[in-house]
């Protein structure tokens, strides 16, 4: 359910990289209740395999938007770098206050707008730092 909740959440950011990795995670725990209740040791296996695979990209997750290394949470690399899309929590965290502001500068295209967020009661980079925590303890 908590991978389901991620992938909820990752698909309203439009972010690829960890909606592909969530629906693989889904497939995969699937498997592996089947392969245990089955006992198919093959899918026991893959199923402890992933989860190391997991628990590893949970990790890069938090370093990520911790900017641990050279890291940054400004890349559009949860994107795949095709989109500008971002964290969803980064506009509508916990007591955030969204304001759209048109730019003013001219050439800019009119659909295009600025927003400016304010007041969140914790920051977007921490709900996703939670998130990967939950992600690793309920995999170990």
């Amino acid at each position: 359910l908590a991978a389901l909740e991620r992938q909820i959440f990752d698909f309203l950011g439009f972010q690829w990289a960890p909606i592909l990795g969530n629906f693989l995670q889904i497939i995969v725990v699937i498997l592996g209740l089947f392969g245990t209740i089955q006992f198919r040791p093959r899918y026991i296996v893959v199923y402890t395999v992933w989860t190391a695979l997991w628990v590893t990209w949970n990790v890069f997750i938090i370093c990520f938007y911790l900017e641990v290394g050279g890291l940054s949470k400004e890349t559009d690399l949860m994107t795949f770098n095709i989109s500008m899309h971002r964290s969803w929590w980064r506009e509508h965290g916990p007591g955030c206050v969204r304001r759209v502001l048109r730019p003013s500068a001219p050439g800019v295209l009119e659909d295009y707008s600025y927003v400016s967020v304010t007041g969140c009661i914790i920051d977007f980079q921490y709900l996703e730092v939670i998130h990967s925590a939950i992600q690793i303890l309920l995999s170990v």
